[in-house]
């Protein structure tokens, strides 16, 4: 059975922005190629940087930090490890500012 909520949370789409623009080989990576190396379409890319997608799979997680030459916790959080799984998806949640 599939859980009811992604695994993984993307830490901020400025922080994956900045990593791909030098990776641990030291070169740019755009989004189409990042989509490309991974196996995803280039929108799946472009809405993490954009955040309008933060969620994803375990297994995307770890071949986009392997991708772009980092840890995966550099990058992402485990649903479970921080409660997550309480908050429900990305999609209902909205920030307010006091």
């Amino acid at each position: 059975m599939r859980p009811k909520y992604p695994k993984h949370r993307l830490v901020s789409p400025e922080l994956l922005k900045l990593l791909m623009r030098r990776t641990g080989t030291g070169r740019e990576v755009s989004v189409r190629d990042l989509a490309d190396i991974v196996g995803v379409p280039h929108q799946t890319i472009g809405h993490l940087t954009a955040g309008t997608r933060i969620d994803v799979d375990g297994a995307l997680a770890h071949r986009i930090a392997a991708a772009i030459g980092v840890d995966d916790a550099i990058l992402w959080i485990p649903a479970q490890r921080a409660g997550l799984m309480l908050l429900g998806p990305a999609d209902d949640e909205q920030a307010t500012v006091a």
